[in-house]
């Protein structure tokens, strides 16, 4: 049963369908948030953690969505900050210098059986983790997702110009790095 914003927010705000709309919105959304996650933190444990822990948030937020934006730009942002705060701690709690966290994130590449590919798709994942963790969450929406600067300034709260120019650096330092192997 496809429904659009508007249904599945009446049907969770009742409290006689709360549960039944939450599904709804779960079978929805649940699969391109993870999949936003996951090309953020490359591990499927990891991922799913915080997929979970984004409709968490969502159910707890979800009398205070105001509908400013659709409930996808609303729940991506959720799920980006989710991402970004987890690479952050990450980085800290294991005090990785940003060229151990680069070849972790490098090694996952290799031996993640979910970005099985040609060998320019792996150069390219490869060049993915070694962007600055907002530049590949940049360039992941608006080149793999296909989202416009204004969606993707609504998820980020960015922006349209300091997006362009994210995902501009994003692009040379992609080039360069696949021109020099």
């Amino acid at each position: 049963m496809k429904v659009n914003d508007q249904e599945l927010l009446d049907l969770i705000r009742s409290p006689f369908t709360k549960e039944l709309g939450f599904r709804h919105l779960i079978e929805t959304f649940q699969k391109p948030v993870y999949q936003v996650i996951r090309r953020m933190v490359l591990t499927h444990e990891d991922a799913d953690d915080l997929t979970q822990n984004t409709f968490i948030k969502a159910y707890k937020a979800l009398d205070r969505f105001e509908g400013n934006s659709s409930l996808f730009t609303w729940l991506y942002r959720i799920a980006t900050n989710e991402s970004l705060t987890f690479l952050e701690k990450k980085k800290k709690r294991f005090f990785f210098s940003l060229e151990d966290h680069q070849e972790k994130l490098e090694a996952s590449v290799d031996q993640s059986p979910s970005l099985s590919g040609d060998e320019i798709q792996v150069k390219l994942q490869k060049s993915l983790v070694k962007l600055p963790d907002k530049q590949r969450l940049v360039f992941h929406l608006k080149y793999e997702e296909d989202l416009s600067y204004e969606e993707i300034s609504k998820i980020t709260g960015t922006t349209v110009g300091a997006l362009k120019a994210s995902y501009h650096h994003a692009v040379k330092k992609i080039e360069q790095e696949l021109t020099q192997e």
